[in-house]
């Protein structure tokens, strides 16, 4: 068994905005195995900039991990708790090699084109315009749910997109979702939590940034809207810590990007303590190609979460690769008419 690491640039179509600013590419590493002829394929999901993984030694890991893999999935996994998004390509490729095809990893309905996977539709900030022009759009291609990515323009401009949306929508029609990536200063939050609490909103994703334990605590005994962990799990390895963070702050939802949480194996984890303390739960990529997107939805429709989930963000790039995953009507559909184009050489 041999395995090389390979760096690949995902560029989007057109420039995304977050609270962190705007991204034009997103770097991306493939860890590829070989066995008596047969290949795996794992993403590393890393982002830059908000990856605890985002580390002068991430290349040198990388190199390592192909240097000992034979040591196997799970001691490969304990030994890279410290890199969640390595851990994740590690957990995909052994299960991309064992697999019949290297993409079809974990079979079932959903991979039958048989059921989908509800999901929102993301709607990334810009300029009033820009952000009204996706919220149509998104609307129109039959999306139920939206999600908002907010705290980078004026509030007042952010609350009359959202009036604009109910004007036209009660909350039956569309649910929404607002992420706020940290943005919201730690003495007005509360007040902008109130103010957006007009809006019948389903939920505000980590509207403080991570590492404020007591206020996020506050905030989440004081809501009116229920809030949603995101950035706050990230750097969080052990089961005693998840379990400590999750006792502290005492969430309403939890989201969970396995290239930043340890995989599938640290994803259940905390699926695991959600359902003991009754908190609500939904799965996200991280910006994955279709590789790692393909992984992440494959194991997400095993889970059974109805929620709408966050893996609609396959058509982000002009170089990503042709699969079999479509949305359609805010559905993620594995449209068996399509075919994977890929190639191991391009990776070379």
């Amino acid at each position: 068994m041999v395995a090389k690491y390979h760096k690949y640039i995902l560029k989007f179509k057109q420039p995304s905005g977050t609270s962190r600013g705007v991204i034009n590419e997103k770097e991306t590493w493939f860890i590829v195995i070989n066995k008596n002829k047969k290949k795996g394929i794992g993403e590393c999901g890393l982002l830059r900039g908000l990856s605890c993984d985002d580390r002068l030694d991430y290349e040198e890991k990388l190199k390592w991990t192909c240097q000992n893999i034979h040591l196997g999935k799970d001691k490969l996994w304990e030994s890279l708790i410290e890199f969640p998004s390595i851990q994740f390509g590690v957990e995909t490729a052994f299960q991309s090699l064992e697999s019949e095809h290297p993409f079809l990893l974990f079979p079932s309905d959903f991979t039958e084109n048989k059921s989908d996977i509800l999901i929102n539709g993301l709607v990334w900030m810009g300029d009033k315009n820009f952000m009204k022009n996706q919220i149509q759009k998104k609307i129109s291609q039959g999306f139920s749910c939206l999600k908002l990515k907010i705290g980078a323009i004026n509030f007042d401009e952010e609350l009359n997109l959202l009036r604009f949306i109910r004007s036209n929508f009660d909350s039956d029609t569309i649910e929404i979702r607002v992420d706020a990536n940290g943005a919201f200063d730690l003495s007005d939050a509360l007040f902008k939590i109130n103010k957006l609490s007009e809006f019948n909103l389903h939920s505000i994703e980590q509207p403080v940034a991570r590492n404020n334990p007591d206020i996020m605590s506050m905030l989440c005994k004081n809501t009116s809207i229920p809030i949603a962990l995101d950035e706050e799990l990230i750097g969080v390895f052990s089961l005693e810590e998840k379990q400590k963070l999750l006792e502290r702050i005492k969430p309403q939802y939890i989201i969970l990007k396995p290239s930043f949480v340890g995989g599938f194996r640290g994803t259940q984890e905390w699926i695991d303590l959600a359902k003991k303390y009754n908190i609500g739960w939904w799965i996200t990529s991280a910006l994955e190609s279709n590789i790692g997107l393909n992984a992440i939805s494959q194991w997400t429709f095993l889970q059974n979460n109805k929620m709408p989930q966050g893996l609609g963000t396959g058509g982000l790039y002009i170089n990503n690769f042709d699969c079999p995953l479509e949305v359609s009507k805010g559905k993620l559909l594995y449209n068996k008419k399509l075919s994977w184009n890929f190639d191991f050489d391009i990776l070379k």
